[in-house]
């Protein structure tokens, strides 16, 4: 029996979840934005009290890797780090397009699914998945403009979906465009979680860091402070 605590964090809505043998047991997801810093470790420990269980009875914990939020992404790491170093048990990680795309991929999905995570102004993270799942193109950071997806949108019909997807449903026009806004969610890495498992696909503990895709930029406040 594989016991693996699930950490979401990546966007606006921090989720976590544990998972026995890829079926999700119990979990917990929080809507309100930005409570990545003070709730990710609070509902980590309800999930656990729900289950009974304590972090060191897990066999693994799984977080979500990005690209994504600059800042949920360094909370969620650095919880799951925590409980895995803690307790003595193995790093997994999932990507957070392949977390989105597992919601909506199998049967009855469209032929391309397009997961977008928002990045700002008209740009996006994303990549094009297959129906059943599987990633055809490279993650990047791309600025949606009136041809994104054209090749696929000949093809057939293309689902984008994410939180970055509704802005770009005025610049993508094309009858075989659908949109869908959503959130990767803790419950839809158990799958891959499980797999991951299974192979002993564990991430280096001390040297794993999440996938950016782009460098984070402080920017200096306008506001005169003086």
């Amino acid at each position: 029996m594989a016991r693996i605590l699930l950490i979401e964090t990546s966007t606006s809505v921090l989720s976590v979840a544990l998972a026995v043998d890829g079926t999700v047991a119990c979990e917990r997801v929080c809507e309100e934005p930005r409570k990545q810093a003070s709730l990710t470790a609070p509902l980590v420990k309800e999930v656990l009290d729900e289950a009974g269980l304590s972090a060191r009875e897990l066999d693994a914990v799984c977080v979500s890797s990005g690209p994504g939020s600059y800042t949920g992404l360094r909370v969620g790491v650095s919880t799951a780090k925590g409980v895995a170093f803690g307790a003595g048990i193995p790093l997994l990680s999932v990507g957070t397009l392949d977390i989105l795309v597992s919601g909506v991929s199998g049967e009855g999905a469209p032929q391309f699914i397009v997961p977008m995570i928002d990045a700002r102004r008209m740009e996006v993270y994303t990549a094009v998945y297959s129906a059943e799942g599987k990633r055809l193109t490279p993650v990047e950071a791309k600025v949606i403009g009136p041809d994104a997806f054209q090749d696929y949108l000949e093809q057939g019909e293309v689902l984008f979906v994410g939180d970055g997807a509704l802005k770009c449903r005025e610049v993508i026009q094309s009858p075989a465009a659908r949109f869908q806004e959503a959130h990767p969610l803790a419950r839809h890495m158990a799958a891959a979680a499980q797999k991951a498992f299974e192979e002993g696909k564990f991430e280096n503990l001390a040297y794993f860091e999440p996938f950016y895709l782009k460098d984070f930029v402080a920017t200096v406040s306008k506001k005169n402070l003086w």
